[in-house]
């Protein structure tokens, strides 16, 4: 189901997750659930892979990751600020040990001059530590832009094990 290259990552990380006795959790927008998938996707995973929130939807960040509506709306969903509520919201209310979001516009269309189609924030944080934020602007097609989205969060996931 997924590239060869991303299966190997998400191998490489569960490994180094489990050695270390770290979960992980993970907040999505923009990837529906992939990164969970392509982490779950691995036998095994089950010992490493606490949950996953798919929060499409900006009533589903509110709900599920306790994110303030009005940050929203001030900030709109595909902003940094929003990225890290995510995480928090995450490790907040999960018992990982570290956790990824993204929340980003994969296209075609929903894209504008200040947020183009293909830019995704990303937050990234081990539990009590401050997150790591990204943005960046990926190139090619909705399926491309998930994909790559999903390499940037397992790459930094595997930062923090």
């Amino acid at each position: 189901m997924f590239p060869p290259p991303l299966t190997a990552d998400a191998e490489a990380l569960l490994a180094r997750f489990r050695a270390a006795g770290l979960r992980i959790a993970t907040a999505e927008s923009c990837t529906g659930g992939l990164i969970a998938g392509c982490l779950t996707e691995i036998a095994g995973s089950s010992d490493v892979v606490e949950r996953g929130f798919v929060t499409y939807s900006n009533e589903a960040k509110a709900e599920l990751l306790g994110i303030d509506p009005s940050l929203i709306a001030r900030l709109g969903a595909v902003s940094a600020e929003v990225a890290r509520a995510m995480v928090e919201g995450a490790l907040g209310r999960s018992r990982a040990d570290a956790a990824v979001a993204v929340t980003g516009i994969a296209g075609p269309g929903g894209g504008s001059a200040a947020k183009p189609v293909g830019l995704v924030h990303f937050a990234a944080a081990r539990r009590g530590r401050d997150p790591v934020l990204e943005r960046h602007v990926f190139q090619g097609d909705r399926g491309e832009v998930r994909l790559a989205t999903v390499a940037r969060a397992l790459a930094m996931l595997d930062a923090l094990a």
